[in-house]
């Protein structure tokens, strides 16, 4: 049962599932709704409330809530979620994270990079400029294991997908469409344009947890040259890359 006083619409998807639905578009607005509610909630959960919700899945513009049935009933959820203090989290910015991704751009390892330029009427060089200063946020993980998609990619460089898509993109790659971003972490299938590759790790399946983005965080790209490139990628083949490296530590200090 929904309320007017909720930001969102509730619709359930089974008998294990609620979707809480915060509009129909992908808008960073959006976005921030759906990861402080989903900040609030593993801050809760956490603290030993919401007993019987076991998973909860952020997208661009709702929050699935996976729930057992047999210890939570779907209203009593609902009432729970309606309780909860916005005080326990008062900032997504106090639980998600800022990345420094390097990027090698151009070359064979950025083929559509030439072709934007072109597409949107800038030099090459300034294509790597606007894409590599801007502050992008991680609006939702899918499509793949530990693919992100981030927003919002600059309006100069918003296309749309590529007529032909391409059977092989390689994992690492950094490609743009409309005004999103996104990294591939592995050889998959692609339609946006490739701008360059990364050659650290997004997805390792022996790290906790294995994908290293989450929903509302931030990532800026650093670009780097071939032989900083070449470097990274030998590394990581050996397994000894630290993920803790992106990390940018914030200066709590008063």
């Amino acid at each position: 049962m929904s309320s007017s006083a909720d930001p969102w619409q509730p619709h359930f998807a089974g008998d294990k599932c609620l979707i809480l639905e915060f509009g129909h578009t992908i808008d960073k607005d959006l976005v921030d709704s759906v990861v402080a509610l989903n900040a609030r909630i593993s801050h809760a959960m956490g603290e030993g409330q919401l007993t019987g919700l076991l998973e909860t899945v952020p997208t661009f513009r709702s929050l699935a809530l996976i729930y057992d049935p047999l210890q939570i009933h779907p209203d009593e959820l609902l009432n729970q979620l309606r309780n909860l203090k916005t005080t326990e989290l008062n900032a997504t910015s106090e639980s998600t994270r800022e990345f420094l991704v390097p990027v090698h751009y151009g070359d064979e390892t950025g083929p559509d990079l030439q072709s934007v330029a072109s597409l949107t009427n800038l030099a090459v060089e300034e294509v790597v400029s606007l894409h590599a200063q801007t502050r992008f946020t991680v609006y939702m993980l899918g499509f793949l294991p530990g693919f992100a998609f981030l927003g919002d990619t600059p309006a100069e460089l918003h296309l749309p997908r590529r007529s032909e898509p391409r059977v092989r993109v390689p994992a690492g790659s950094v490609a743009i469409a409309k005004q999103l971003t996104g990294i591939y972490p592995w050889d998959s299938p692609g339609g946006w344009h490739i701008l360059g590759n990364c050659p650290v790790p997004l997805f390792d399946g022996h790290l906790q947890p294995p994908v290293l983005f989450a929903a509302g965080d931030t990532v800026r790209f650093r670009s780097i040259d071939r032989d900083e490139f070449e470097a990274l990628q030998e590394i990581t083949a050996l397994g000894k890359f630290d993920r803790e490296t992106l990390h940018v530590h914030r200066d709590t200090s008063p």
